[in-house]
């Protein structure tokens, strides 16, 4: 694992982001001090495909009921939290 000063980082953070891409680890210092590590990530298959994502549109329209609640009181009730 490589240590890099934090201005270094900064300034090449595109190629560290390559290389953790790559699957290095690379901790980044503040005056030779650990701060932080880049580590690459370990499950990206998280993501849904369309066919999942327009399932749970459809499975969620059919549990609103129709009138209960507008789509703007839900975008309000959603930014409380």
């Amino acid at each position: 694992m490589e240590a890099v000063g934090a201005f270094d980082a900064k300034t090449h953070l595109s190629a560290l982001l390559d290389r953790v891409a790559r699957g290095e680890s690379i901790t980044i210092t503040r005056h030779g001090v650990p701060a932080a590590m880049l580590v690459p990530v370990v499950d990206a298959s998280g993501k849904l495909t369309h066919e999942e994502i327009v399932e749970g549109m459809r499975t969620l329209r059919r549990r609103v009921k129709p009138g209960a609640m507008t789509v703007r009181e839900m975008v309000r009730e959603g930014r409380k939290y």
